[in-house]
């Protein structure tokens, strides 16, 4: 299911809603020209003072008036985000041009989308990989923390990004709630439809448990529409107790291991018979599966004889985001879309350092570090909460970006200079944290940027956050690990695929939120305050809360195995879902 496959269908409903809407709050208006200026204003302002600084009353007057709306109502004033799309829909660009606004803001969507998707899995993962392995973390607390949070940036990122402006709070919840439906119906019931199997019970009931406990707390949150530091801590710690859980679940498995040699032997050679899977649940995130696989595929084609490369050889082949090899045996499709993100590849490869573990180099790359050295820290400072800092002076006479680049370049020059080609230096790991660092400014960068996209589009479409957040942000955030999983469990590793489901969005959401309340708390010194959604809340809240609980009577009562009517059950939940949540937008279905 794709964004662009449903657009339509919101385009016609919301067009219908703002005519209707519009003719109904405006058609005891009498006309007003130019003379009658004046009343105009005092009407914006009657309007500006009885919506509380809403944005969305904008539709609902002339186009000739609209751009003045929306200069002096601060609602509309989004501080996050290079671009103010709300002054480009309705300033720069003619009214008669709005569905071609629309039809260039959603393209834009899907390449902020590519963006993250990038910086996420190319960058921000392999990077937190490196620090956990130099960590020596075992694969449980690695899957629950950094791996987790690599796999997760977008939903992160995105839900921070949402929280710190009040008014698009209702996207953070929506994309939250609206990805853990999409994840534990559509892509849990794709992944039984591809590979029917037995899911591992005690992992499976801990993570469902735990997600249905977070659901709860938010419920409770979004019902009382506050939140105070105390609860938000305690929000977090429950995260924390969930680690915990993993952790000593997998001390207690491995102990039972351990004394039960014979049963060792027995999963060894039937490993899908392997039950209890604590050890493996997070094995299936690409960031620990993928690199021995690529060291195995790389040690095939190794040279026989040495064979050393020229520096600017190694600058050039470290530029090509396109393996040869792979390039052959994709098809036309990946091909095309290969070719439209190799530029924005090329770019990130030039800012953002990768380190890889499972590679004998470590993915050393001399040239090319040392100019991360320098592109580094100027991204980060261009970049870091939309570019504040950009034109920053020190004491008023130095700018900061013409600092990072001095001692960008001072950096660079001494670790060219006492480095070689083909050894990584022992303090390689500090590139890690460097690509880290920046990968994830870069990723909130891009998601403010979408946030921002999503509100316009909310109010040139009459659509509330809420909407927007279980669809189009949830599903773009959400399709790359519904593709992965189900190449996961095609593989034959379905229990890897369903381990990624659960445990990925329960971090997603209690650090999604967790975390965005405490900077909007520490930004504002005050508690944080929902604004109510209305019925959509509501319903969002029950069905995800639904499918938990029908997922924790179902599968236990199936004796833990996963069917294909299991997973056309999942889909069909979420059809009906998806149907209701739009009819609820909609107001055809309401309370009285």
């Amino acid at each position: 299911m794709s964004s662009a496959a449903v657009l339509s269908p919101l385009l016609v409903l919301s067009f219908h809603q703002q005519v209707s809407w519009g003719a109904h709050v405006l058609g005891n208006q009498p006309v007003v020209g130019l003379a009658g200026r004046s009343s105009l204003n005092e009407t914006q302002t009657k309007m500006f003072q009885d919506s509380n600084d809403k944005c969305d009353l904008v539709m609902n007057l002339s186009a000739a008036d609209r751009c003045a709306f929306v200069r002096n109502t601060p609602d509309c004033n989004m501080e996050d985000g290079f671009i103010n799309y709300l002054h480009v829909a309705f300033c720069l660009l003619p009214p008669n041009l709005t569905p071609l606004t629309i039809t260039l803001c959603m393209i834009w969507l899907l390449f902020l989308f590519v963006i993250l998707g990038l910086a996420a899995s190319k960058f921000f993962c392999p990077n937190l990989s490196a620090i956990s392995t130099s960590l020596h973390l075992t694969h449980n607390v690695a899957g629950v923390t950094f791996l987790a949070l690599g796999n997760g940036a977008p939903d992160v990122f995105s839900a921070i990004a949402a929280f710190s402006h009040p008014h698009t709070a209702g996207l953070a919840v929506g994309a939250l709630f609206g990805a853990g439906i999409f994840v534990t119906t559509v892509v849990a019931g794709s992944v039984a439809l591809v590979k029917p199997f037995a899911v591992a019970s005690r992992p499976f009931l801990r993570d469902v448990i735990f997600y249905m406990v977070a659901v709860f707390w938010t419920f409770l949150m979004l019902f009382r529409g506050t939140t105070a530091l105390g609860e938000t801590l305690g929000y977090l710690g429950l995260y924390v107790a969930y680690v915990l859980t993993v952790i000593i679940s997998a001390y207690i498995y491995n102990r039972q291991k351990r004394s039960r040699t014979s049963s060792v032997q027995s999963v060894a050679h039937n490993p899908d018979e392997f039950d209890s899977s604590d050890l493996s649940d997070y094995e299936d995130i690409p960031c620990l599966t993928g690199g021995s696989i690529q060291q195995e595929f790389e040690s095939e084609y190794r040279p026989l004889l040495p064979y050393s490369e020229s520096t600017s050889q190694i600058l050039l082949s470290s530029l090509n985001p396109v393996d040869n090899r792979k390039w052959r045996r994709k098809s036309w499709g990946w091909r095309v879309f290969k070719v439209l993100k190799t530029p924005l590849e090329v770019l990130l490869l030039l800012c953002v350092p990768v380190v890889d573990p499972d590679k004998e180099d470590r993915n050393w790359r001399r040239p090319l570090n040392c100019f991360h050295l320098i592109t580094a820290p100027l991204v980060c400072v261009l970049t870091f909460q939309s570019g504040m800092y950009g034109n920053y002076m020190i004491q008023g006479q130095f700018p900061l970006w013409l600092l990072m680049l001095l001692l960008g370049l001072f950096l660079s020059a001494i670790v060219f200079c006492s480095t070689t080609n083909d050894r990584p230096p022992r303090y390689h790991t500090l590139f890690a944290l460097l690509g880290f660092v920046v990968s994830a400014v870069l990723i909130s960068a891009a998601a403010s940027e979408v946030v921002s996209l999503l509100h316009m589009l909310g109010v040139v479409l009459s659509l509330s956050n809420t909407v927007l957040g279980l669809t189009l942000l949830a599903w773009g955030n959400s399709i790359g690990d519904c593709f992965s999983d189900i190449t996961i469990a095609r593989q034959g590793y379905p229990r890897m695929a369903i381990a990624a489901c659960f445990g990925g969005i329960i971090f997603n959401m209690l650090f999604g939120v967790g975390i965005g309340c405490l900077l909007q708390m520490i930004k504002t010194d005050s508690g944080v305050q929902f604004e109510s959604q209305g019925l959509l809340t509501w319903v969002l809240a029950g069905s995800l809360g639904l499918s938990l609980v029908l997922s924790f009577v179902i599968v236990p009562l199936s004796r833990f195995h996963l069917d294909r009517r299991y997973g056309i059950f999942l889909i069909v939940f979420y059809t009906i879902f998806l149907l209701i949540a739009l009819l609820t937008e909609f107001g055809l279905i309401h309370f009285g």
